[in-house]
């Protein structure tokens, strides 16, 4: 038990954590917090010259970073990025799985299906794939033991507000709420905590341009604070779910919106 008069900080030098989609928006900023912080962060995603800079920024502020390349719809990519990590810097005990696309924003009856089958493919396999591998290989490091492991799965207030012209998405993203709930029932006696985070809308890639059409002017217009979240609002989150404060905290779904799904 915590010494309640102990200063709360968060020290991750214990942590090697893997962290998908890494090469910009969020994953990017959480790799930076957890690297801040003491963590030897694994960066993981397609455009591997992005995660190079990447981990120049993080080795030139003193932290330890690797850069893997992920498509995490491919099993095979998934164990042996999994591999190069574990050779680089040993196993990895924490997992970021925050890769994700969006591929509709326009009415269903004009998607067609092979958009649906991508987005899934990233959305909801890509993240099984790697929470799955994480579990593997967290197991086999003595995760029953230890109580160490963290799994953290990165969902959407689109898995339960409604977001027009977000079917797909939206979808994606109610699957890993609800698949994370199970993975956290079905691995609590193993050590290791599954819990998700479901951002509102926070000024990304993902979402470049939005809030200039009339459509996002119309969304912010609607919100409580009418404002995009900031850059930053994930971090203490992020960090908390990571680290051994957590222990006793597994299956949930937490929310960083600034209240945009109370409209």
């Amino acid at each position: 038990m915590r010494d309640p008069f102990s200063p709360f900080t968060y020290d991750l030098s214990d942590r090697v954590v893997l962290v998908t989609g890494a090469s910009s928006g969020l994953g990017a900023r959480m790799a930076k917090v957890l690297a801040t912080h003491g963590a030897k962060v694994a960066l993981a995603a397609r455009r591997v010259d992005r995660l190079a800079q990447l981990q120049r920024d993080i080795e030139d502020h003193g932290g330890t970073a690797f850069a893997v390349n992920l498509d995490v719809a491919s099993e095979e990519q998934t164990i042996a990025a999994y591999d190069a990590v574990e050779a680089a810097l040993g196993p990895v005990n924490t997992v970021i799985a925050n890769a994700g696309i969006a591929r509709d924003l326009k009415r269903a009856t004009d998607n067609p299906p092979e958009d649906f089958d991508t987005t899934y493919a990233v959305n909801l396999r890509g993240v099984f794939l790697t929470a799955r591998e994480g579990a593997k290989r967290m197991m086999a490091a003595g995760s029953k033991q230890s109580e160490h492991g963290r799994i953290v799965l990165i969902s959407s207030i689109t898995s339960f507000d409604i977001s027009p012209h977000s079917t797909f998405y939206s979808a994606t993203k109610a699957g890993v709420s609800q698949m994370g709930r199970v993975l956290a029932y079905d691995w609590a006696r193993m050590g290791i905590n599954v819990n998700m985070i479901a951002p509102g809308y926070i000024q990304t890639e993902i979402n470049d341009g939005l809030f200039e059409t009339d459509y996002g002017r119309s969304m912010l217009a609607k919100w409580p604070r009418r404002r995009v979240i900031d850059a930053d609002a994930l971090d203490s989150t992020v960090l908390f779910l990571c680290s051994d404060h957590s222990r006793q905290i597994t299956g949930t779904v937490t929310t960083v919106d600034d209240g945009q799904s109370l409209s």
